[in-house]
């Protein structure tokens, strides 16, 4: 329960101390030493770190904590050893200390692909549906958000998050393990609501729409990135078994039947605002991440298909604004 209590106190002065019950409630069943074979681990080494106060916190352009100065006292690669304890780190980068945690994603360029497109983070509630560690939502904290909220039910990204919280101390950011099914239904509450990379591991990606629509608030932002194909409206990719020897992929759309969805589940304004083709520069396998990785989803043949023969990971990036 380490850092939530905040959260906890921020539901409450809302009036959602129902949904703050549940929330609290789940979190300890998520976290209990019990649920996970790594957890009493992971939990030992979050009591083992050092308490460091950084001599600078940058969020804004990249998220980087301290310096190697301020490890006074501290073995290097004694430290280094703790946090590859929570591997595998796929969401970033940090730079932690001097450290470099060269994640398997480059999520600051999704980030930059975005950003241009919002509407200003200042003063909202954000929410980051499927947000791993809460790389992107300390993004957005740097770009002035009041409070960022990541949901993402992979237990590892929480206990990651906790790691880089216990440096930052931030009780405007929070990642907990649930997943948006878990979410107070007709909440409406958030001011921006992100999922990316969330909808193409949705067996009904209408519902998932709906969901993120009903925990936004009247006119609120929804921004979503997911895979796409090429294609006219109604075109949709239904992986036969494996997409990128992931099994848990459903739907691939075009960006005209994606913009239909959205029109369909009541949004408005729907548009598309980037598309780009995944390269091995921006996933990949680093010492921070050493399983598989994009170059072993992909023909070695022909890299503009998978390893299964279907297009190549491409992706969109979607606004739309939820109906007043």
């Amino acid at each position: 329960m380490r850092g939530y209590q905040p959260l906890f106190d921020i539901l409450d002065q809302a009036g959602f101390t129902e949904w703050r019950e549940r929330l609290q409630s789940r979190i300890e069943s998520q976290l209990s030493l019990t649920r996970h074979g790594k957890m009493p681990m992971w939990q030992e080494t979050l009591n083992a770190l050092p308490v460091v106060v950084p001599s600078e916190i940058e969020l804004k352009n990249r998220v980087t904590i301290g310096r190697a100065a301020d490890l006074v006292d501290v073995d290097r690669e004694t430290f280094i050893e703790l946090i590859k304890r929570f591997h595998p780190w796929r969401k970033g980068p940090y730079s932690l200390f001097d450290i470099h945690l060269d994640t398997e994603w480059r999520s600051d360029w999704k980030w930059d692909r975005v950003l241009p497109h919002l509407s200003p983070l200042g003063g909202r509630r954000v929410l980051d549906v499927g947000g791993g560690n809460g790389y992107h939502g300390w993004r957005m904290l740097g770009e002035g958000a009041d409070l960022v909220l990541g949901i993402d039910p992979t237990l590892v990204f929480t206990m990651q998050y906790q790691l880089i919280n216990h440096f930052i101390g931030s009780d405007q950011h929070f990642v907990v393990p649930i997943g948006i099914e878990h979410m107070p239904h007709n909440l409406g509450w958030f001011d921006t609501v992100f999922s990316m990379g969330v909808l193409y591991h949705r067996k009904s990606p209408l519902s998932h729409l709906l969901e993120l629509r009903s925990c936004l608030k009247p006119g609120g932002e929804l921004v979503l990135e997911t895979l796409i194909i090429e294609g006219g409206p109604g075109m949709t990719l239904m992986p036969e078994e494996r997409y990128a020897k992931m099994r848990n992929v459903w739907f691939i759309p075009s960006v005209d039947t994606m913009l239909l969805w959205l029109r369909r589940c009541g949004f408005k304004n729907a548009r598309c605002v980037d598309v780009d083709v995944t390269s091995l520069d921006e996933q990949r396998q680093t010492e921070w991440m050493t399983f598989e990785s994009l170059s072993d989803f992909l023909d070695p043949d022909d890299r503009s298909k998978t390893i299964e023969g279907y297009p190549a990971p491409m992706r969109g990036i979607f606004i739309a604004d939820a109906p007043k």
